[in-house]
């Protein structure tokens, strides 16, 4: 999400007026407590760095380093809640930075915090606010007894120059760096997700056709030692492991098509979700509306979007019907603007860039939400992970519907 860091209309304070109103008051009380807060940032940010850099040549210099930088983040924080309070700046925090196991590691996480420069605005934030700090609490503690008739002039000037200069050094980064941090919180998700999958295709393999392989195995073992004494049993024997092949087999296919289904790969989304919405508890209308198919990838991400919708429609939405739609989106827009034209949909894609998108609805009983253990939140997750979008929409009675999309990548 880019921020704009210039003052909108609901940014800027009322006209200045040579009476005190509420505004005035409000600026007289921020400029005043500019010498506390900055004191209090000067004396820690000073002893954070001489303590931190000190014990650089030791083990816990840089942790102490990267907490120091944390609880800096903290006080700009503190800072733009103060400015937003006090002088009506408006500004969105920055972005997090992701925990250690989302980040990679340990280490991965102490390099992104020592190097965050969100932190280290601050820092120089906090050194250089002493010296105003003093020029403001001065000023206008002199001007409440001096200066009062042209006060509220003098008090709207400082407070501008507090304005500009939180906007300058505690505005969030710039889109890039933005960018930067989500894409290493996202990589964190996808391979979260990843091995999540892998475990699963281990369980799988392990408590279901492994197993039944090894019991095959004994069968057959069982069968050939009885082969001369008792025909009749050995024969029997095989017949039962013929038929443990055909389950194993039948569990192999099921795994397969967990994975990467051969329809999808051979026939492409349409024929692949038709295939998934046959095995939907309740009838499903599916359209397909694209011209040329999409990168692999993206076309995989498609199908186990729709596979896990449906899953929830069979389990959980007591619906009679539900639809599958999927089409080609051009680039331009929001989400909400394109939902509402499907004109020539597949026209254009494979042209490069755009979205593809996905709409799963039925007729249930509706009240889903991301944060009720449905397997949403997590759907949602790998989706952002990918650049993607959910949108989720469930009143109560009335159905539910999910629409997605995809950053459109041509096939290779």
């Amino acid at each position: 999400m880019s921020v704009d860091i210039q003052a909108s209309d609901h940014d800027r304070p009322p006209p200045v007026r040579p009476v005190f109103s509420v505004d005035t008051w409000k600026e007289i009380a921020y400029l005043l407590t500019n010498l506390p807060v900055a004191i209090t940032g000067f004396v820690y940010t000073v002893f954070m760095i001489g303590t931190a850099g000190g014990l650089s040549v030791t083990v816990i210099g840089l942790p102490l380093l990267a907490g120091g930088l944390y609880l800096s983040r903290q006080t700009g924080r503190f800072e733009r809640t103060r400015a937003r309070e006090l002088l009506g700046v408006r500004m969105e925090e920055p972005t997090p930075i992701p925990a250690p196991e989302r980040a990679g590691g340990f280490f991965p996480w102490l390099w992104t915090s020592i190097k965050d420069p969100v932190a280290w605005r601050t820092v120089l934030y906090s050194l250089a606010r002493l010296p105003w700090g003093i020029l403001t609490f001065t000023v206008v503690l002199t001007g409440l007894f001096v200066l009062w008739p042209v006060l509220p002039y003098v008090v709207r000037m400082l407070a501008d120059a507090d304005r500009a200069m939180v906007r300058v050094m505690l505005a969030p980064s710039d889109e890039l760096e933005r960018r930067i941090a989500e894409l290493e919180s996202d990589r964190g998700v996808v391979v979260d997700t990843a091995a999540a999958d892998l475990r699963r295709i281990e369980r799988d393999l392990h408590d279901g056709a492994q197993a039944r392989l090894v019991a095959l195995a004994m069968g057959l073992g069982l069968a050939k030692e009885k082969l001369l004494e008792d025909p009749d049993a050995a024969a029997a024997m095989v017949d039962e492991a013929h038929g443990e092949v055909k389950l194993a087999l039948q569990e192999l296919r099921d795994l397969a098509r967990g994975i990467h289904p051969a329809v999808l790969t051979d026939r492409g989304l349409d024929a692949a979700l038709s295939a998934v919405a046959s095995r939907c508890v309740v009838p499903v209308k599916v359209q397909v509306d694209l011209a040329v198919r999409p990168a692999e990838a993206i076309e995989g991400i498609a199908y186990f979007t729709v596979s896990e919708l449906l899953q929830n429609v069979s389990k959980h939405a007591g619906a009679r019907s539900a639809a599958v739609e999927v089409w080609w989106a051009a680039p331009s827009g929001g989400l909400g603007s394109r939902l509402g034209s499907r004109s020539g949909a597949g026209a254009g894609a494979g042209a490069g860039g755009g979205r593809l998108m996905i709409r799963v609805s039925d007729d249930g009983r509706g009240g889903a939400r991301l944060d009720r253990g449905t397997g949403l939140a997590g759907l949602a997750e790998r989706l952002g992970a990918v650049d993607g979008v959910f949108v989720l929409d469930s009143p109560e009675g009335g159905g539910t519907t999910v629409t997605a999309e995809l950053p459109w990548r041509d096939r290779g």
